[in-house]
């Protein structure tokens, strides 16, 4: 009897089993459930996308100019099917292309599969099927239109197109995929602002400016213009105190050192690092350190109408070093108040706003930062220095929902190990690792002879 329990007991686990495999197979058949259990969920939509759904307040239709034949068409949902479930009003049509192909030239349809998106009246095209191209086009539509961007050039600027250490060019060209559009602009052909212009920037000019440009400057912003100056130490007298004036601010003398920078490793004392920002709607929610490699401060000088928020301050261990560095040779710079050297904490970026003289505008707005560099090609990459100057552009531009968006970026993918750690691991794997197992099988074994 007692045999005859045991295989009854074996039967009845085995019926049991199978009836729940059958009743989670029915289950599964109903009910959806997904978990991504890779680092960072990196099979899942992104923070950042996620945020930029969050921000649209009615449906979005996505048309597919498809071609029914293939796997194209479920590539495609299957793709879109992670953004519906953040937002399920985002509703996916297909058209087949072959049926209208004039209608297609009209629209300039050229890739099998290509995207329309759709947002009240307006929409953005889509050729590349991608999560961060599609964020991007969400974010085009969200702004309504391309911004145009226009970089004062011809007096020594960093160029808003150009691959030199020096220049903006990977940044710009991340914008431009957000939907800014940077164009030149040299008072030496022109003497004003363009009407249609919707931020103007003066990065880092290294030559004194004409007359001429500064006059079309402060024009600008008497009318109402945003405005985005990048300022430099060595640049701080190039014609621009009537700006300076419009504005309220001052750049003072001297380069910011600071004294606490060889705790982070950083051997330059001109090199400004930041992982704490004043309260303002640009830093609000930011807490990715930044690098800034060469800075002057600012002060205010008058209110002008402006409502002057600082958001960039450097520690309590800075001031203004008058003295030049030199990172080749012995530095024994130190605070000198005698030779008006100032102490800090100092202010070096200002976000200023009013009520805009303009009709057009409800509110105008500036930002002064004392380092242009941080958003150089050669310094981008450094921290959270993109993120920030992308929270800057938004802000000057007006586009209030997408400056908190979370920073952009990927995991981290490399292992950094030393060569002993690496020998470490490798014999831990190849030799103790399958000796621990044959000793274990080994007394295993004993163990079951003894029996």
């Amino acid at each position: 009897m007692r045999h005859l329990f045991r295989r009854l007991d074996g039967w009845l686990f085995a019926l049991l089993l199978i009836l729940a495999a059958a009743a989670i197979g029915y289950l599964s058949t109903r009910y959806a459930h997904q978990a991504d259990w890779t680092a960072n969920g990196r099979t899942s939509l992104s923070a950042e996308s996620r945020a930029v759904l969050a921000r649209f307040d009615g449906p979005v239709e996505i048309v597919s100019y498809a071609n029914p034949q293939g796997d194209l068409r479920q590539t495609v949902a299957g793709f879109l099917q992670r953004y519906q479930a953040v937002k399920p009003d985002l509703s996916l049509r297909f058209v087949d292309p072959q049926l209208d192909p004039a209608k297609m030239r009209e629209l300039g349809i050229t890739v099998d599969g290509a995207l329309i998106l759709h947002y009240k009246d307006r929409e953005q095209r889509l050729d590349e099927l991608s999560e961060r191209s599609l964020t991007n086009a969400l974010e085009r539509l969200l702004r309504g239109s391309d911004r145009i961007v226009a970089f004062v050039t011809g007096d020594g600027e960093r160029r808003a197109d150009g691959q030199a250490n020096a220049d903006l060019g990977t940044f710009m060209a991340q914008l431009e995929a957000r939907g800014m559009r940077a164009v030149p602009l040299n008072f030496a052909q022109v003497t004003a602002v363009p009407e249609h212009t919707d931020l103007l920037v003066l990065a880092s000019p290294s030559l004194t400016l004409p007359p001429g440009a500064v006059q079309a400057l402060v024009a600008y912003v008497q009318n109402g213009g945003n405005l985005l100056w990048l300022s430099e130490p060595a640049n701080d007298d190039l014609g621009l105190k009537p700006l300076a004036d419009a504005l309220g601010v001052r750049v003072l003398p001297g380069v910011l050192v600071d004294g606490s920078g060889a705790a982070l490793g950083l051997h330059d004392p001109r090199l400004i690092a930041l992982g704490d920002y004043p309260p303002q709607a640009i830093t609000r929610g930011f807490t990715l350190t930044t690098l800034f490699p060469q800075v002057s401060a600012l002060a205010q000088s008058t209110q002008g109408g402006w409502a002057v928020k600082p958001f960039l301050r450097s520690g309590a261990q800075s001031w203004t070093e008058f003295q030049p560095i030199d990172n080749g040779k012995p530095s024994d710079i130190r605070f000198d108040a005698d030779a008006g050297e100032l102490k800090g904490p100092l202010d070096f970026g200002f976000a200023l706003s009013r009520l805009s003289p303009s009709p057009d505008k409800s509110e105008q707005r500036a930002v002064v930062i004392g380092d242009g560099d941080f958003l150089s090609n050669t310094f981008l990459g450094n921290g959270g220095n993109r993120a920030l100057g992308e929270r800057v552009f938004d802000w000057l531009l007006g586009d209030d929902k997408l400056v908190e968006l979370p920073p952009r970026g990927a995991p981290d993918r490399l292992l950094q190990i030393s060569q002993t750690e690496l020998n470490a691991l490798s014999f831990g794997f190849l030799v103790a690792l399958p000796v621990l197992l044959l000793l274990i099988g080994g007394l295993i074994a004993w163990r079951r002879r003894r029996r």
